[in-house]
């Protein structure tokens, strides 16, 4: 049996500027930006191209409750976790974007790793591991 998460829903205040971080500050691809109603989009974006990685679903939140969550799903941890084979390109693409770099690249025993926030403050580590 072969089985793999394919989509994780990440809640958005905004579907247009969440696109806008993605795709334009971290160089994501937009798979998917399908109207389904007047206020709800099915908007789907990946690190890049490749059919076979993980999505991400930009759910618009709706209601307090989801609002609240926007920028705090887990509780201020590191949320995501986005692998690179160069993290010295993408350094330097995320502060030419104006991305808020939260810790530095550093080496760990698995590989160089820097954590950066999304426009929300969401946390997100990027590692380019040790071959």
């Amino acid at each position: 049996m072969h089985r793999m998460i394919a989509q994780l829903s990440l809640v958005v205040r905004d579907y247009d500027e969440a696109i806008d971080f993605y795709v334009d500050k971290l160089g994501f691809v937009l798979i998917e930006d399908t109207p389904l109603s007047e206020t709800k989009r099915w908007v789907v974006v990946a690190p890049s191209a490749d059919a076979a990685g993980c999505k991400l679903l930009l759910a618009k939140a709706s209601g307090e409750a989801q609002l609240s969550r926007v920028g705090d799903q887990t509780g201020g941890r590191v949320f995501l976790f986005l692998h690179t084979d160069d993290i010295a390109r993408d350094h330097a693409r995320l502060i030419a974007a104006g991305v808020t770099i939260v810790r530095e690249p550093a080496r760990m025993p698995y590989g160089t790793v820097l954590v950066f926030a999304d426009l929300y403050g969401n946390l997100w580590d990027m590692i380019q591991p040790n071959n």
